[in-house]
């Protein structure tokens, strides 16, 4: 039977009709389960979390849905208060560290290679020892030190990255007073724009102790420097602000840091003696060379005497001096305008015994029943103290009764006592330095 075309549309239509409806009811109404791996939601803020009530519409697609949305949230949680605890670990770490200072050292005088490299054993850089500017760095307790020396420091030139100075000046003659005190002055114009705010001197001072033009820049007289370390037995000196300092080698003759080693300790010494230096006339050195030469002494002795004080040493006669300490027992230490010299110190660094005549100077030292030498006497050396050179043959024939061993274990504690020594004052610059510029850190 044939179907009129008008029939075979309406049925077509009707047939439309019905599977878009049926199609929109699947969509909007149908409540069939849709497993979790693929349900795509799109999270609103404020949405309950039940899914669809009263009619509401039904969540919608989502273009960008992650499957472990809800563990990476869990994941980035327990990281993120990892890094917490972490940090503040950190913190209780850096509260706990103790603190640390900076401190220069401007060294401006030939003083401040003693205590950068004999006292503190600081590095410095460049080597060479005529170089016009040499820096180094070093931590000292809990301070981090640094040191500028050479012609090349000059006012207004120096890094200012601190403010906490030791200046390190010569006091010994007018000369050197006069260019300490252009440095001092440009200190406090630093102090009063306060680009400074702690000052310590280390001062090679006078000979006699006369170091009056110093006393006006001083804290307790209403200057800006708090701390004084001073060379040789002055009276000003209190352990409060005022410290005695060694004297030290005389690093401006290039005298430089022995390192001991076995040989220095152990070798067998030619000689019993030496004495290299100038012989003033009227002086006790006098004494010394006729007390040598009348008993036969200056045979077994290393003796070299000159009528005139020379401030610069050669290549060839600093090696001979050298040479000297390392071949003699003894080292003869004459007094010269004050008791303490380099001798003492550069005697020590070799083992080699100084005998030092323990004698007041003229000045105005101080004049204890420790004086001269109080602060080396304090610290126990075992030197061979004498008030008279009519003493040393006497000296000299017990050392010629030594044993070798004797002689070898002598040396050892000499150096063993001269290291101690330096350390001892190493670490009472520090302490000194922390107590007074840091103690309310």
């Amino acid at each position: 039977m044939k179907i009129p075309k008008r029939k075979l549309f309406l049925l077509i239509i009707f047939a439309y009709v019905a599977f878009s409806l049926y199609a929109a009811y699947n969509v909007f109404f149908s409540t069939k389960v849709i497993s979790r791996v693929h349900r795509v939601v799109k999270k609103e803020t404020g949405a309950p979390s039940g899914g669809v009530r009263d009619g509401g519409a039904a969540p919608f697609l989502a273009e960008d849905w992650n499957p472990w949305e809800d563990e990476q949230v869990e994941y980035n949680s327990a990281l993120n208060k990892k890094r917490e605890a972490f940090k503040q670990h950190l913190s209780r770490i850096d509260k706990n560290k103790p603190k640390r200072y900076r401190v220069q050292i401007w060294g401006k005088a030939a003083i401040g290679l003693y205590l950068w490299e004999h006292i503190l054993e600081g590095p410095l850089n460049p080597t060479d020892k005529v170089a016009q500017w040499r820096e180094g760095e070093l931590q000292s307790g809990k301070i981090d030190f640094s040191f500028y020396t050479g012609p090349a420091v000059v006012q207004g030139h120096v890094p200012q990255d601190m403010n906490s100075l030791v200046l390190v000046l010569n006091g010994r003659e007018q000369q050197k007073v006069s260019y300490s005190t252009r440095w001092l002055e440009h200190v406090q114009a630093m102090v009063q724009s306060h680009t400074v705010s702690h000052v310590a001197v280390v001062l090679l001072g006078n000979e006699h102790c006369n170091n009056d033009w110093i006393g006006p820049y001083l804290k307790r007289n209403g200057g800006f420097v708090e701390l004084l370390f001073l060379v040789y037995d002055s009276p000003w000196v209190n352990d409060k602000d005022v410290f005695q300092w060694p004297l030290g080698v005389a690093t401006y003759r290039q005298f430089p840091m022995i390192r001991p080693n076995a040989q220095l300790i152990t070798s067998n010494r030619p000689y019993l003696c030496n004495f290299l230096g100038t012989v003033y006339k009227n002086s006790s050195r006098e004494t010394l060379m006729q007390v040598l030469k009348q008993s036969g002494l200056d045979k077994e002795c290393i003796t070299t005497a000159r009528e005139k004080w020379l401030p610069q040493e050669t290549a060839d006669s600093l090696r001979r001096y050298q040479t000297a300490l390392a071949q003699s027992e003894l080292t003869l230490s004459p007094v010269g305008i004050n008791t303490e010299c380099y001798r003492i110190y550069e005697a020590c660094s070799y083992g080699s015994v100084p005998v030092v005549e323990d004698v007041l100077t003229p000045g105005t030292c101080a004049a204890g029943p420790s004086s001269p030498l109080r602060l080396l006497k304090a610290a126990g050396a075992p030197f061979i103290f004498i008030s008279d050179w009519k003493e040393l043959p006497a000296i000299l024939e017990r050392e010629r009764g030594m044993s070798q061993e004797q002689r070898v274990d002598r040396r050892r504690r000499l150096l063993e006592w001269y290291a101690s020594f330096r350390q001892q004052m190493k670490e009472r610059f520090t302490e000194v330095i922390e107590e007074t510029f840091f103690k309310s850190g």
